[in-house]
């Protein structure tokens, strides 16, 4: 069960996981030894899930993004399995999701050029004898990057 205090320390190590428990706990009005067992219990317990950076996609020559719609031939669990193990794998792969609809998976990709997508492309959509079809959409401008979830 988590507290109002659990709940405010999750908003804000959702904005910045690197602040002290000294400057959390002056926020939450708590102690830091409390702030260090809450963040110990919440991550143990499975509730924060990672502690991340998030990259400038720039700075590292990843400004491509595509989200890309993916219909399978055939829907098997096993075939199912076998193309999100491929996904897992694939570092170009920073999300992907599988949806109702008209498409099986929705992805973002990054790529450093249309060339490399181009190449990711033909080595995992074209050569796998379980993909109907995929759509793709270049993303122009990132407007609101995030994983944080109201709590």
């Amino acid at each position: 069960m988590m507290d109002k205090i659990d709940r405010k320390l999750l908003t804000q190590i959702q904005v910045n996981n690197r602040r002290t428990s000294e400057d959390l706990a002056q926020e939450l009005g708590t102690s830091p030894a409390s702030v260090q067992r809450r963040l110990k219990r919440l991550r143990e317990s499975g509730v924060v899930e990672a502690d991340v950076s998030l990259l400038c996609p720039k700075a590292v020559d990843r400004e491509l993004l595509l989200l890309v719609q993916v219909t399978l031939e055939r829907e098997r669990v096993e075939l199912i399995a076998e193309f999100e193990k491929q996904m897992q794998k694939l570092p170009e792969v920073q999300q992907c999701y599988y949806v109702t609809g008209d498409h099986d998976y929705v992805l973002l990709v990054t790529a450093k050029s249309m060339e490399e997508y181009e190449r990711f492309t033909q080595e995992n959509f074209f050569a796998n004898a379980n993909m109907r079809r995929f759509h793709t959409t270049v993303v122009m401008r990132r407007v609101k990057v995030g994983l944080s979830l109201p709590v």
